[in-house]
């Protein structure tokens, strides 16, 4: 009878080389699951910032008209603010809280020369920010700042979700 040779070549993976990879792909979850839910926290907030800065030239344009921008909102809950006060067509945002105020957005003190917009995230933003109210005020000058206040979002607020140029208090 003739020798045979055997092959013995190793074809797949070992079992303990199976579990470091699950252990790596673990341990590198473990960091990235959090710094991705900050991401889309800082994200949803410079949106809805970005969302209210859109509507300042509405504001400035129907000021420079000598229109006077309503406070209140309940006769038209389909459209925004904006749009009832100087009828113009904007975008509803899905972050904001309906509730407060027009589909999330609240203009104060239209009848001066320095009005205020404010949004209040809900909606389907994260719960970390969710509460949290973002307002643009225009002073007499002119000249507009933003504010977030984050009193009454989630106990996840990290003062770096609020954008660069937006005081968070």
């Amino acid at each position: 009878m003739q020798n045979m040779k055997i092959n013995h070549a190793q074809k797949g993976f070992t079992l303990i080389e199976l579990m470091i990879v699950v252990a790596i792909i673990g341990i590198l979850a473990a960091i990235a699951i959090p710094q991705y839910q900050d991401y889309i926290a800082r994200s949803q907030v410079s949106r809805v910032v970005g969302e209210v800065n859109a509507l300042k030239t509405n504001v400035e344009d129907g000021l420079m008209r000598g229109a006077t921008i309503i406070t209140g909102y309940t006769d038209d809950l389909t459209k925004d603010p904006i749009e009832i006060a100087l009828g113009y067509d904007s975008t509803k945002s899905n972050l904001l809280d309906s509730s407060a105020g027009t589909n999330g957005i609240t203009i104060n003190n239209g009848a001066t020369a320095a009005p205020q917009i404010q949004a209040t995230l809900g909606g389907d933003a994260t719960a970390a920010v969710k509460g949290a109210v973002v307002t643009i005020s225009r002073t007499a000058a002119g000249v507009w700042t933003c504010a977030v206040d984050k009193s009454g979002a989630g106990a996840g607020w990290k003062d770096s979700y609020a954008p660069a140029g937006c005081d968070a208090s």
